[in-house]
């Protein structure tokens, strides 16, 4: 990802709030069939990571392995991810939404 593309994709990962909330489980199926559902129809979403500095770490180089899917930010326990996707909704994708306003 360059850097142009991670700067705009903050700006518009500012206003969002967490979609899906990791906890001591880690990504188990159901929260990984969550998360990527909210990938596929937001293509930009916030993910809360309730778990120790270093189970979080763990986390995020976990979902930066997953196909196609990108690490924008971390702050804290709050990562921003960024998958683009096949056939964007304009309703539901917060990048296509961006654009319009």
């Amino acid at each position: 990802m360059n850097a142009r593309l991670s700067k705009r994709l903050r700006a518009i990962g500012h206003q969002l709030k967490p979609l899906v909330t990791i906890a001591d489980k880690g990504l188990s199926g159901s929260v990984l069939d969550e998360f990527n559902r909210a990938l596929d129809e937001h293509e930009l979403i916030k993910v809360k990571i309730m778990a120790d500095r270093e189970a979080r770490g763990a986390l995020v180089k976990e979902i930066e392995s997953l196909a196609e899917t990108d690490v924008v930010q971390v702050i804290g326990r709050i990562v921003l991810v960024y998958r683009p996707s096949r056939e964007a909704n304009p309703s539901l994708s917060n990048i296509l939404r961006a654009k319009q306003t």
